[in-house]
C-alpha cells in the first residue's frame, strides 16, 4: 500500500509556471507507476501524464505535450509536474496516483492522493 500527498498547487496568471509534488509514503513507491490526473469543475477526471517505475517512459496527454514535463525521484519518494506556458483551462484539481503499470485509463490506478487546486488566471 502506498498513501499519497500532493503540494504545489496554487494561484498563477496566465502563462506562468508552478511545480506540483507528489510525495508517497512506504518503501515500494519505486515498484508503481506514477500519474497525474485533473478535474475541472463540472468535468470528468482526466489524465495528464504517466511516468514508469524507473522513470525511463512517460506519457502525456494531448493537450499537455510540451507544456508539461513528469519526473520522479525514487530516492526521495516523490514525483513531480513541472507545468509551463499555463492556459486558464488546465484550471483544476490535479491528482496523484499509482498504478502496477504505466497507463492513461483512470481505472489502472490502485492509489489516489487528494489533490491539490491549481488555478490559472487569464
Amino acid at each position: 500500500q502506498v498513501e499519497l500527498v500532493e503540494s504545489g498547487g496554487g494561484l498563477v496568471q496566465a502563462g506562468g509556471s508552478l511545480r506540483l509534488s507528489c510525495a508517497a509514503s512506504g518503501r515500494t513507491f519505486s515498484s508503481y507507476a506514477m500519474g497525474w490526473f485533473r478535474q475541472a469543475p463540472g468535468k470528468e477526471r482526466e489524465f495528464v501524464a504517466a511516468i514508469s517505475w524507473s522513470g525511463s517512459i512517460t506519457y502525456y496527454a494531448d493537450s499537455v505535450k510540451g507544456r508539461f514535463t513528469i519526473s520522479r525521484d525514487n530516492a526521495k519518494n516523490t514525483m513531480y509536474l513541472q507545468m509551463n506556458s499555463l492556459k486558464h483551462d488546465d484550471t483544476a484539481v490535479y491528482y496523484c496516483a499509482a498504478a502496477y503499470g504505466i497507463a492513461r485509463l483512470r481505472s489502472e490506478y490502485r492509489y489516489w492522493g487528494q489533490g491539490t487546486q491549481v488555478t490559472v488566471s487569464s
